[in-house]
C-alpha cells in the first residue's frame, strides 16, 4: 500500500489565497491613504482653531467696554442679579432665603477670559459693604494647566461673627441660624477649595454664569418684570370678569 504524503492544494484554492492577500494588502493601502486625508484635516482645524480664537480674543478686548458701560447701569437697578438669578431655570434652585438677603448687597458680576483663552477664565461677585462677611470681592478661577487637568482656586469667605459655616456648623446670631454650605450658593466657593486639581472637571454653575446669565442677564430679569406683568394681566381681567357679572346680574 502506497503511503499517503496528503493531499496536494488545489490550483483554485492557492488562487484564491492570493487574491485574498492582495485584497488585504489593497486594504492597508486604502486604509493608511484615508488616515494621512484625516491628519491633513486634523491640521487645517486645528490651525482655523487657533485662528478663532485669535478672532475671539480680540474680540473680548472690544468687548470689555461694552461690558464695562452695562454694569454701570445694572448697578442702578435694584436686585438686579438677585432677580435675573432667581428667574434662571437652574440658578435659582441654588439660592436659599438667607442667599437672597446676601445678593441684594451684590452689585456686579464679571466673567473674565485669560488673555491667552486656552489657560482659562475667573468669574467674580462683588458686593456692597454688608453684615455677613467682610469680602467685596468674591472670585472663582479655573486654570487650565498643559497636562489636561484644572487647577481651581477661590477666594476664602470671611464670614463675620455669627455669619460664618466653618466646618459645616451653622453659628447662631440673635437666634438665626447660616444654613450649611452644601444647602448655599456659597458653597460653591469653598468646595472647590478642597480639590484644587481634577482632570475632566465639570462645573455646571460655571458654565452656565458664563455662557449664560453672563452674555445676556437681561433675558432672565425681564422673564420676571413679564411674570409680573402677566399676572397683573389676568387680576385686572378677572376684576372686569366679575364688574360685567355684577352689571349683568342687575339688568336682571
Amino acid at each position: 500500500m502506497v503511503a499517503d504524503k496528503g493531499k496536494k492544494p488545489k490550483v483554485g484554492d492557492k488562487n484564491d489565497q492570493e487574491n485574498d492577500e492582495q485584497i488585504d494588502g489593497e486594504l492597508v493601502l486604502t486604509i493608511e491613504k484615508l488616515q494621512e486625508i484625516q491628519d491633513e484635516l486634523e491640521k487645517i482645524n486645528e490651525k482655523a482653531s487657533d485662528e478663532v480664537l485669535e478672532v475671539e480674543q480680540k474680540y473680548n478686548e472690544v468687548r470689555k467696554p461694552v461690558y464695562d458701560k452695562r454694569s454701570d447701569i445694572i448697578k442702578s437697578i435694584p436686585d438686579f442679579w438677585l432677580t435675573a438669578f432667581l428667574s434662571h431655570p437652574v440658578l435659582s434652585d441654588l439660592l436659599n432665603e438667607e442667599d437672597q438677603k446676601i445678593f441684594k448687597h451684590l452689585t456686579s458680576i464679571e466673567v473674565e477670559d485669560f488673555k491667552d483663552m486656552k489657560s482659562g477664565y475667573s468669574i467674580s461677585f462683588n458686593f456692597s459693604p454688608n453684615p455677613y462677611f467682610e469680602d467685596t470681592k468674591l472670585t472663582k478661577t479655573f486654570t487650565f494647566l498643559d497636562e489636561g487637568t484644572t487647577k481651581i482656586t477661590s477666594t476664602p469667605i470671611k464670614w463675620k461673627e455669627g455669619m460664618g459655616v466653618p466646618n459645616g456648623v451653622a453659628h447662631e446670631k440673635n437666634g438665626n441660624k447660616r444654613p450649611h454650605e452644601e444647602d448655599s450658593f456659597f458653597g460653591w466657593f469653598s468646595e472647590t477649595q478642597q480639590k484644587e486639581e481634577m482632570e475632566e472637571i465639570h462645573d455646571e454653575v460655571a458654565e452656565i454664569i458664563k455662557e449664560d446669565l453672563w452674555t445676556n442677564p437681561l433675558t432672565y430679569f425681564n422673564n420676571d418684570a413679564d411674570e409680573e406683568e402677566f399676572e397683573g394681566d389676568e387680576e385686572e381681567n378677572g376684576s372686569e370678569d366679575d364688574d360685567e357679572e355684577d352689571e349683568q346680574e342687575e339688568d336682571e
